[in-house]
This record gives structure tokens, sequence and C-alpha cells, in this order.
């Protein structure tokens, strides 16, 4: 997607109008590389999202508060002395050489805020929206970095040290010009000059390319439409250009900073069917001969982000938090499957036992009838009548033959006894495992995560949580997935184990029903049965909570699925397991296949 310098100036544009010369009465630091600011402006509330995540980094006027947390991290307390309560005098779009205004992504914000003194000063922050390289930096007035959201020394950057007390600047490797002040009466000399010095690195450049090579903010996409803005093809070859195609280019150009000088931008997400494939601050026209090719106008680009971007940034933070967790889950399950494979396979080996006990006796008979030295006893088995040929030790008498086979098999029995206890709790611990892995492929949000991370704590899967006591937030607390069936009844789904004991337990009356997939992994569903017994209850309602059952189990990608039902008064905890696990001996089983068709609430 295009979060190029163009779209980035677009957002100015909007964060003019709207959070300009407003106080910042709030800093929040969500996450590692999250930043939410609340400004206050004429009566008016606006969050300013920040963030730098290598993989999605945005920043965007959002709708929803963020939660803090307990402890603010140091560069959020930074934050708060140097600029909290402070007023945004400006806001601009970095340029390379830092003293114009330019199209790099970088969003600076010039906040005035009085010192321990009282004295007025002005501070900078610095947010670089640049990929993996992303950062958000607190700057003094002389442009020295007090602090950033992620520091970098020279070990991990050989072009740029980020650390208190260095000179900040904005790297420029690739040598790009500032489109919004380029002397337009050198730009043929220029780009023949570009195209020549970059003709050894590849093939000859269309001028799209080139121009995407050598002017700051745009992306490929906003080139070719510089290009069809000129009149020219986006392929178009450079050599080929007449004295008129060098005007037009240099018009279209000048358009192009009338734009962004006035504001006049129209954010769009660009659509193939229904597939989103891109976004753009100025209107495109270069798909235009695609009749799949259609558009959706927003009315600002915090507006698009929020929608393209919300759902996907929130999915983003959720997998890089529960990575650790599922690497190290998955490690045990492993572990746990090998240990039980093994211990099973010794379990068998003790079925001999019988044997041992039956050669012991045996020669207890008939041992009278050896004279030493032998190798083997060949004698009738008094209980089935067959032949046996028990193997001997020659150095030991017929009484010390019995007696060391009657101590294999007190030993077998022993470890029979042993074995049996470990299987028992391996399978147990292999399939609780399985739930939290389960439990991990369908969390939503941070919470979620920590309910299975303090659950891996408490069975020993894990190091645990501190046990300092924590102060309870309502905003902390993960709940269960609430649906409301086609048939109006409230359907209660777990997202992990603590929730699936809470949805069967305590949210769950005698005559609601219970819902499970047979024999895997998966979410405890709940449907409410509001004291109506099994005739009065429409039959699509046990579908439809089946086909939850299903779908957030292990086996969602099943064609068809079993799940067991039953009222919830059948259901008894298991005594000493883990979290949600329970028996029943009355149940019904129906097939379905794994949906999500109840509106959540």
């Amino acid at each position: 997607m295009a979060f190029d310098g163009l779209f980035l100036s677009a957002l100015v544009s909007e964060f003019k109008d709207t959070i300009l010369g407003g106080k910042i009465s709030k800093i929040v630091q969500s996450e590692k590389d999250e930043l939410q600011l609340t400004i206050k402006k004429e009566r008016q509330q606006y969050l300013l999202h920040l963030s730098v995540n290598p993989s999605i980094p945005l920043v965007y006027l959002a709708d929803k508060n963020k939660t803090a947390p307990l402890t603010a991290p140091s560069f959020c307390m930074a934050l708060r002395k140097h600029i909290g309560n402070g007023v945004i005098q400006n806001i601009t779009q970095a340029s390379a050489t830092l003293s114009e205004e330019g199209l790099e992504r970088v969003l600076l914000l010039h906040i005035s805020h009085r010192d321990e003194l009282g004295d007025i000063g002005t501070k900078y922050l610095s947010v670089e929206i640049m990929g993996k390289y992303s950062n958000i930096i607190l700057l003094k007035e002389d442009f020295t970095i007090l602090d950033a959201i992620k520091r970098i020394s020279s070990v991990q950057s050989s072009v740029r040290e980020v650390l208190p007390g260095r000179k900040y600047f904005i790297p420029d490797q690739f040598e790009k010009e500032n489109l919004l002040c380029f002397p337009l009466e050198n730009l043929q000399s220029y780009l023949e000059s570009r195209a020549k010095s970059r003709k050894g690195e590849s093939k000859a450049e269309s001028l799209s390319e080139l121009l995407f090579h050598s002017f700051s903010g745009l992306s490929p996409m906003s080139a070719r439409e510089l290009s069809l803005d000129a009149g020219l093809a986006s392929d178009q070859e450079l050599d080929r250009l007449s004295p008129s195609d060098w005007k037009k280019l240099s018009e279209a150009i000048c358009r192009l900073r009338l734009r962004i000088q006035e504001g006049d931008f129209s954010p769009a997400i660009l659509y193939e069917n229904e597939k989103a494939f891109d976004f753009s601050a100025i209107p495109v026209r270069q798909y235009s001969g695609n009749p799949a090719f259609h558009v959706e106008v927003f009315p600002s680009p915090s507006e698009l982000l929020t929608f393209y971007y919300g759902g996907k940034e929130k999915e983003d933070r959720v997998r890089q938090k529960s990575t650790d967790l599922k690497k190290q889950c998955t490690t045990l399950l492993e572990r746990v499957s090998k240990k039980l494979s093994l211990q099973e396979k010794q379990l068998k080996d003790t079925e001999k036992k019988e044997r041992f006990r039956i050669f012991g006796e045996l020669l207890t008979t008939y041992g009278y009838s050896l004279k030493g030295g032998e190798k083997e006893l060949v004698c009738e088995n008094y209980y089935n009548g067959t032949e046996e040929h028990i193997p001997l030790d020659e150095s030991l008498s017929p009484i010390e033959n019995a007696k060391k086979y009657f101590e294999k098999y007190d030993k077998a029995k022993r470890t029979e006894l042993n074995l049996s206890t470990q299987v028992k709790e391996s399978r147990s611990t292999l399939k609780h495992l399985q739930s939290i892995l389960n439990s991990l492929s369908t969390a939503e949000n941070a919470e979620d995560l920590e309910d299975i991370r303090r659950e891996m704590g408490e069975y020993g899967y894990m190091k645990p949580l501190s046990k300092k006591k924590k102060k309870e937030r309502k905003e902390d607390k993960s709940s269960p997935r609430i649906f409301r069936s086609s048939d109006g009844y409230l359907l209660y789904v777990g997202k992990n184990n603590y929730q699936n004991e809470e949805v069967s337990f305590r949210i769950a009356e005698a005559t609601d029903f219970w819902f499970h997939v047979k024999g895997s992994a998966g979410s405890h569903v709940i449907a409410k049965t509001e004291g109506k017994n099994l005739e009065e209850l429409p039959d699509r309602l046990f579908e439809e909570a089946a086909e939850l059952a299903a779908y957030f189990s292990s086996e969602k990608e099943s064609a068809k699925v079993e799940v067991d039902y039953t009222e919830r008064k059948n259901l008894k905890k298991v005594v000493g397991g883990a979290p949600g696990f329970v028996i029943y001996h009355q149940n019904y089983s129906i097939l379905v296949s794994p949906k999500k068709v109840p509106e959540e609430l």
C-alpha cells in the first residue's frame, strides 16, 4: 500500500485543519512502538495515533482511546516531561535538509512548552514513517535528540545513530531532490543526468521510474500519475520527449505543488473487483481502462487509514505478541508428544511381566530336575499345556534363577504402575497444551493473551508472572465473545480456558445448553435458553451454537465436525484438572460445518 510522501501531505493538511493550535492533554504509550496523544482544541478532543510498528507504521487521527499500561515506559515519561500540556504551534513535513518543507515521510510537530523554570521553549516530535526504519524521536530546538522510542546505536546502524545528545538528521542515501522547491528550469538537465548516472545500475528507465528515483515523496504509482497528468505515457522513454513534452511535465509538477499547497486531496482506496490493492491521496486514472477497477473515496485520510488498517493493525499486534507464546507452546507439545510415545512403548513392554511370573513358578516346580550348568529348562506350562523353553543363567542355581524372574516380574509391575500414571499425566498435559494453542489462534487482543500467559505460568509451562498484587482494571479484563442467534438467543463463547470455565460455570445456568467439539481442543459455547426446555427451543439454535463451537476449535478447517452438546447441569469439573476441563456422561451429538453465522455483539 502506498503510504508515500503525498499521502503524508494529505494527513498534514488534515492535521492543520484539526489539531494545529491544540493542547496536548494526555500522552499514552500503549505499546513499545506506539503512542497516542490526546489533543484538546476549542472544546474538541482529538486522538493522534502514532505507530512505528515495522509491519504497519501509521499516523492518523483515531476514533478510539488506547489503554495506558499501569507503568509508563521511560520514553512516555520523557514526552510527558518535555511536551505534556504543550501547544502544537506548527505541523510540517520535512525535507532531507530540515530547513525547508518537503515530501519526506517525516512528520514534524512543533510544540511550545514551559520548562521547570517556566520559560517557554520549542520541542519537535519527529514521526518517521519509513517501514522497518520507522521511529518517533523527541528533539530540542536545535534538533539535538532528547530521546527516541527506538534507540539505535552505531552497532545497529552505520548510517545514523539515534541516541540522546546526537544531532538529528534524515538519511539521504538515494540523494533525491525535493519536488516542492526544485527549480523546474533545470528539470530536463537533472533528469537526463540522473538517467545517465543510473544507466549502469539497470536497464533504461521509463519516465515514471526516473521520477520515482529522482524526487522524494513519490511512490511508483504517484510517479505514473504525474506522467499521465502531463499527457505522457508512464512508460515514455526520456530521449523521446520533445520540448513541449518537457513543458507539460513542468506544468504537471506545478499543478501537483498547488494541490499540496491548497490541501486539495481526494483520499481513496483502489479496488479490483472486491479486493483492495492500493490507496492514494490524489485521483488515480492509470487503471481506468480496467472494468473491474473502482474506487471508494473517504472524507479524510485518517478515516481511510482507520477503515483499511484498523483491523489489520490489531491483528498484527496480536500476531506479534502471540508468536513467542505459540513457539513455546509448540515446542512443549512436541516434547510432550515424544515423551508420551516413549512412555507408551515402555508401558507396552511391561505386558510380558506375566511371563516372568510364570517362568519363576515353573522353575520353582521343575527346578529339582536340573543338575546345574544348563542354559535352559524345557518343561510343560501347566497353565495352558504348552512346552516352555525358559532361558537360564548357568552360574545361578534353579532357585536363584526363579528368584531372578520373580524380581523381573515385580519390577515390571512397579514400572507398569508408574508408567500408567505418567501416561495419564502426559495425555492430560498434551490435551491442555493443545487447548492453549487453540486459544492462541483465536486470541483477539492483548488481554486475551495475558490470560493465556498467566495460565502457562501457573501450570509451569513458562516462567510465572510476578505474584505481586496487580491493580485490576476493567479495561485489562478479557471477556468472552457474545453472539445473538437468528432466533434472538444469546450465545457465549470462551476465548481461552479461563473463559471456558467462566461461561460454563458462572454465566451458564443449569438448563442452558453447553456445546464443545468432540475429542478436540476448542471453545466452550453456552446457549442461553431463557428457562425453556429442549422441545421449546428451535433447531436452528442448536445448529448455530454447534457451528460456533466448530468454528472456534482446532477443527475449524474441516468440512464436517462432530459437536457434543448437553445441558449445563450434566457437566462436572475434572478434579485437579486445568481450568475449563470438564466431564459429562449424558449428551447429544450433531454434525455441522464450522461457521460464524450469528451476529457478534
